[in-house]
């Protein structure tokens, strides 16, 4: 059955929240393009004249969609190599959705997504609609198929699982150079004691490679261990030189709602370190490294980084 104008115009208007609710469900742009993709089709081959209200059908085939994905996904994750970590989305990606209050913020955070794999798919999906696009448990309830009250439970039992003394705040383009600023001449100066009086003493590094990239497969946890790992990782030779194709710029952003670094060669971005920031005392400290070089999750950043350019490094990193 062929889309009448206002049909296709309807699905389009729906498809930036659509790809929104499944980037927070998945963790994965890629996946939440699919996702959105299948749906589409599934839109173009329904009787639409029954579909009364075509927002909720449109939320209601793409949650379900997601949630076939989430469960395969775990069985994925169980043979992944490394570490996995979601893919990060720099600032002002459509994918990344409203971001009026803290909750919504904080949902679409690579924190908060690294934590929301604890959940079930259920978990996930009640959190995800509830706390990011304001959906009333009664909603919830029709697009999973749910009563109202276990749509309650499974919200509380959710944030439950989610509860951190997380306390995270608003960071513009300057706010997230700063601390870009910082974090590198530390880890460019070629000592640890920079970098430790940086790092939170219990902070945490993850790295995912994807078994695409060399990277680190367990964290490294501790601001010693960090700064010595970090070290390592910006001293320059030869062979990463030639593994990277050229010599890479450093640049400060805004990720997922965080400072980042990214690493650029040319126009390609071979990796993003996403420094999760807190303010104790009255000093910055970061207490989360997620670094980012499985090329995969890399291919969106890309290409909305090389839209936006041109772009002026920081520094080379060797």
């Amino acid at each position: 059955m062929s889309l009448r104008t206002y049909e296709a115009d309807l699905f389009e208007c729906s498809r930036g929240r659509l790809e929104a609710i499944a980037y927070r469900l998945l963790g994965s742009a890629g996946d939440a393009e699919d996702a959105v993709q299948e749906t589409y089709l599934r839109w173009h081959a329904a009787d639409r004249e029954r579909i009364e209200t075509p927002e909720a059908w449109l939320t209601k085939v793409l949650t379900n969609l997601c949630l076939n994905q989430l469960t395969s996904a775990r069985v994925r994750r169980e043979t992944y190599v490394g570490q996995w970590l979601p893919e990060p989305l720099l600032a002002g990606d459509r994918m990344l959705g409203p971001a009026d209050t803290a909750e919504q913020r904080e949902s679409v955070s690579l924190a908060m997504l690294t934590l929301m794999e604890r959940l079930s798919p259920n978990e996930r999906a009640v959190y995800v609609l509830r706390e990011a696009f304001g959906y009333a448990h009664r909603e919830i309830g029709e697009i999973l198929d749910l009563t109202e009250a276990n749509c309650q439970q499974i919200h509380r039992r959710a944030k439950q699982h989610l509860a951190t003394d997380r306390t995270r705040t608003e960071i513009d383009a300057a706010a997230a150079r700063k601390v870009v600023e910082e974090f590198l001449a530390a880890a460019l100066s070629g000592d640890t004691e920079p970098l430790i009086r940086l790092l939170t003493h219990d902070a945490v590094s993850v790295a995912d490679g994807g078994a695409r990239v060399s990277a680190r497969r367990t964290p490294v946890v501790g601001a010693l261990r960090i700064a010595r790992y970090l070290r390592g990782l910006f001293r320059p030779n030869a062979a990463k030189l030639a593994h990277a194709g050229g010599n890479p710029a450093l640049h400060a952003g805004v990720v997922n709602g965080g400072p980042a670094v990214l690493i650029s060669v040319g126009e390609q971005i071979i990796g993003v370190i996403c420094l999760d920031a807190t303010a104790a005392d009255g000093v910055e400290a970061v207490r989360a490294l997620r670094i980012q070089v499985n090329p995969d999750k890399l291919e969106r950043i890309t290409r909305r980084w090389a839209a936006s350019g041109p772009h002026h490094p920081l520094t080379e990193m060797w």
